[in-house]
């Protein structure tokens, strides 16, 4: 493939704002199990759910934000960005499974919410509590539903080498993605647990073709293309595969069709491994949204603002969301709730998390203004801002003034 185009200044896709906000909230939905809205989530609708959405459209971001750098030559400073932004990851996911773990024994001890710990991973922290220590820093050790952040350093750690491979080769880049995936699901390879035996329930050996996936798909973008070009047959394809896995999930037809001899990963269902079925359902979803031109007008109507709000926060209402999701596990656990409570409860840490986003979002726009229009020392007339000034980009769509695309 010939990628020396230059790349092509573009608004930022509000598409990949919105489409992330989306999968956030989801994933906070699904965080808290058991309340009747889990049951209307993207997972009861087809093989994949929001985490492999959340997966590739952070690979679509790293791709936008961070490859310009290695485009240019400047592969010291890129490479030190993207690490940069994995030890934020790192730090966030300690900072949150401590909060975790303190909400946890709180429950524990005050509401005898006994019940939580296995549910939770909680039982090496009571048993092995010295082992436990050692495994949660080294990432050995991740507490249930505090497993997305682990996957997602990782997969920062060894971006540089995708990006520099992507940029002199997508689809050499994309095999050798895809061979390491069939590799893991092959001889079951895996980042190990400690204390616990077994390995990441999102193994990253086989979760980085998602992300390269999505990396791909930002490079493109950044010269202004599409990594697949729109075809009928190709569309027809993947609208039919997502009509056979929405009524093969409402129907519950349970395996697929050689499950017996196939591989588990090629014939069945195993997120760990992301499996066939769900790899090519996230795919072809992305697919149909990409080319479907109502997405992009519906998506921009004012309904959505909030949403594209909280997915250009991202990380900070993933946080946020994973505490508030746990502290309402707690409760659920101790109190029994009605379908009104649940709903007063997760309407009350979704609005938390829109404030989170606005909050950080105001702070960042009110620096950019005061940077941009510093006074002048007296005597001097005042320059204008330049039109087209660095790192400001405009949603075609909407309107609304945002920095440049940085990953969540």
């Amino acid at each position: 493939m010939n990628t020396t185009l230059p790349p092509r200044k573009t608004s930022r896709d509000l598409r990949l704002d919105v489409f992330r906000g989306l999968a956030l909230l989801t994933i906070f939905v699904n965080h808290v199990p058991g309340n009747f809205y889990e049951r209307f989530t993207s997972r009861n609708f087809g093989f994949s759910d929001a985490a492999e959405a959340f997966v590739l459209m952070s690979g679509i971001a790293v791709g936008l934000a961070y490859s310009r750098g290695f485009r240019a030559g400047d592969f010291g400073n890129a490479l030190l960005r993207i690490w940069r932004r994995a030890g934020t990851i790192y730090v966030a996911h300690i900072v949150t499974s401590v909060i975790a773990i303190a909400i946890v024994a709180s429950g524990i001890l005050y509401l005898d919410t006994v019940d939580i710990v296995r549910r939770v991973n909680f039982t090496r922290l009571l048993d092995r509590p010295l082992s436990a220590m050692v495994g949660i820093p080294t990432l050995g050790h991740q507490l249930g539903y505090f497993n997305i952040l682990p996957l997602y350093f990782t997969l920062l750690i060894v971006s540089p080498f995708y990006i520099v491979l992507g940029l002199r080769n997508r689809w050499a880049m994309l095999g050798l993605a895809f061979a390491i995936w069939f590799l893991a699901g092959m001889f079951r390879l895996n980042l190990p647990n400690f204390p616990n035996p077994g390995g990441w329930f999102f193994n990253p050996i086989s979760w980085q073709l998602v992300y390269a996936i999505g990396i791909a798909m930002g490079l493109s973008m950044t010269e202004g293309r599409k990594l697949v070009l729109y075809d009928s047959r190709l569309f027809g394809l993947a609208v039919a595969f997502l009509v056979l896995a929405f009524f093969w999930v409402q129907l519950r037809l349970g395996a697929l069709p050689g499950r017996e001899t196939l591989p588990f990963f090629i014939a069945g269902f195993d997120k760990s491994f992301v499996a066939a079925p769900r790899l090519l359902h996230v795919l072809a979803l992305t697919y149909v949204v990409v080319n479907l031109p109502a997405v992009a007008w519906l998506i921009a109507t004012p309904f959505f603002r909030p949403v594209a709000l909280m997915g250009r926060n991202g990380l900070a209402v993933f946080a946020t969301g994973s505490v508030l999701a746990i502290a309402l596990q707690v409760l659920r656990a101790r109190f029994q709730t009605s379908f009104f409570e649940d709903t007063a409860l997760l309407a009350g840490g979704i609005l938390v998390q829109y404030g989170i986003a606005w909050f950080l979002t105001a702070t960042s726009e009110k620096k950019r203004t005061d940077a941009t229009y510093r006074p002048e020392p007296a005597g001097q007339p005042a320059e204008p801002p330049l039109a087209g000034q660095p790192g400001v980009a405009l949603y075609s769509q909407s309107g609304i003034e945002s920095r440049s695309m940085r990953s969540p």
